[in-house]
């Protein structure tokens, strides 16, 4: 048995980084209900209004923005999507962007009404741009985390490798060695970290993956929600944006880049040097900068 208790492992996060420890944030979780009859979880952090909303990408869980969140130490809500996390799967196994975005709303009008900025990752980047096209009142400001509907099967191929990997393992050993092996440059404290937050120990002793994995898959080299079809949501949004890409290695190249300051032409775009697609996990400190600065993006 691995001991797991997922609010104590936060100074752990600190230390990594050099971020000043004065004790544990105040941190709880809440599950919103939704129409669907399912529910929506997320991680609240601090006491006050929320001032922001996270969102993680496909395969993670709100967890994912632990780092940021004490870099931050402000108000803000980190949601896990359907089928993610404490989230509860669909029966359908459908986690499109566009109706995944519909259930946030739901989140984040029930938890972060007042946010002055939603920031999602991968998946969660285009069901934040679908919040903000579908939901302007919610998304006063937008920051997308490497992606854009330009994000293609042959993009992504490195890591749909690691999530069609093995369903279960033999050992906690055993899955964290296999995300080791695929996240080379990261710490394996903060691996480990990360698959306690995101795996469980099954009634044989065998470990395995939250995230629903009976989830549509991609075919015929389009995404699960045909994701280039969501360039029209890039155009009706309205809120100030940012787009951050890694630098170090993307799912997005110079041609999605373009296509997307196309469409919002005052959008702020920057490469974080040294971080790939996860730059929350390789370059939290940064990301964290980059997200003031998108807080301090005047609002017409």
């Amino acid at each position: 048995m691995v001991a797991y208790d997922e609010f104590a492992m936060f100074a752990e996060n600190a230390a990594e980084q050099g971020i000043e420890w004065s004790g544990p944030p105040t941190v709880r979780r809440e599950s919103v209900p939704l129409p669907s009859g399912l529910a929506l979880s997320a991680l609240v952090w601090g006491t006050a209004e929320p001032e922001l909303v996270l969102i993680h990408g496909g395969a993670q869980n709100a967890h994912t923005w632990d780092t940021v969140a004490l870099a931050l130490d402000r108000p803000l809500v980190a949601v896990d999507l359907p089928g993610h996390g404490r989230s509860d799967h669909r029966p359908g196994h459908d986690y499109g962007p566009v109706s995944m975005a519909d259930d946030v709303a739901v989140a984040v009008e029930a938890l972060a009404p007042a946010a002055e900025a939603v920031v999602g990752m991968s998946l969660g980047g285009l069901t934040a741009i679908c919040l903000a096209a579908g939901y302007p009142s919610l998304v006063r400001r937008l920051g997308v985390v490497d992606v854009t509907p330009g994000t293609d099967r042959k993009k992504a191929e490195p890591i749909i490798a690691f999530i069609d990997g093995p369903e279960y393992f033999d050992s906690f050993e055993a899955i964290l060695d296999r995300t080791i092996e695929h996240n080379p440059t990261r710490s394996r404290s903060s691996l480990r970290r990360g698959v306690l937050h995101n795996a469980h120990e099954t009634d044989d002793g065998r470990w395995t993956w939250n995230y629903d994995r009976t989830r549509d898959r991609p075919r015929g080299g389009r995404t699960e929600a045909g994701f280039e079809d969501l360039w029209e949501k890039v155009s009706a949004v309205a809120a100030p944006t940012a787009l951050w890409q890694g630098g170090a290695w993307s799912v997005v190249d110079e041609a999605d880049v373009a296509e997307w300051m196309r469409r919002l032409p005052a959008s702020v775009h920057e490469v974080v040097d040294g971080a790939g697609h996860s730059i929350q996990g390789d370059r939290p400190l940064e990301l964290a900068a980059l997200i003031e600065d998108l807080l301090r993006t005047s609002v017409k």
